[in-house]
């Protein structure tokens, strides 16, 4: 396991892990591994991806909180270009983190990468004037599957860096900003339901 360093269950949730891999530098620039199957086995995950994807994204953009409903998809994603602020949110209900979420700054700077277990609704906000994020899945892109969760929801209450407003009762954006700028979310984003809307205490 010399090649990455694995930080597992972060803030409690099980199976949520943060990825470094090992970077061998010189005069003429670095190499890395981004992903090495025997290496996450020794770590202790085993997981097979099957489809990669990448987006790209400019400042203020937020993606999310997806989640997929009947094919949940593990993600392990890595930012290759600018920084992101990434986050996701337990769904599982009976764990002990249900509807917690957790954060990561990734960035082509630090090189992070961030193992999202099966399970967890998942999204990210651009901090840099434009980002590219690129990440592996667990299953195949299924139509129509798509669920989501208010980004902004109080009950969730995600400290989003640099972000300004209040909440007004949906996923609209328009009355916050972020550093000066626009919060910019697609049409679908700004539509997603409450987390009350979603579970019921007895979920927990």
């Amino acid at each position: 396991m010399g090649q990455i360093r694995v930080t597992k269950d972060l803030n409690g949730m099980s199976g949520l892990c943060l990825i470094e891999p090992a970077l061998h530098g010189d005069s003429r620039g670095y190499f890395m591994e981004t992903y090495n199957e025997r290496d996450m086995e020794e770590a202790g995950i085993s997981i097979r991806f099957v489809q990669d994807n990448q987006s790209m994204s400019t400042k203020g953009v937020l993606r999310g909180l997806h989640f997929q409903k009947q094919y949940p998809q593990a993600k392990l994603v890595r930012v290759i270009s600018g920084a992101v602020f990434d986050v996701a949110v337990d769904l599982r209900t009976g764990s002990e983190s249900f509807g917690k979420w957790h954060g990561e700054i990734l960035s082509a700077e630090n090189r992070k990468q961030f193992l999202i277990p099966r399970g967890f609704a998942h999204g990210f906000l651009v901090l840099s004037e434009q980002a590219e994020f690129c990440y592996k899945c667990d299953d195949f892109y299924h139509p129509n599957d798509e669920g989501g969760l208010a980004w902004n929801d109080p009950t969730l209450a995600v400290d989003w860096p640099g972000l300004c407003g209040s909440y007004p009762g949906d996923a609209n954006p328009d009355g916050y900003r972020i550093e000066g700028g626009r919060l910019i979310l697609s049409d679908k984003d700004r539509k997603w339901p409450s987390w009350r809307e979603l579970f019921s205490d007895s979920d927990r």
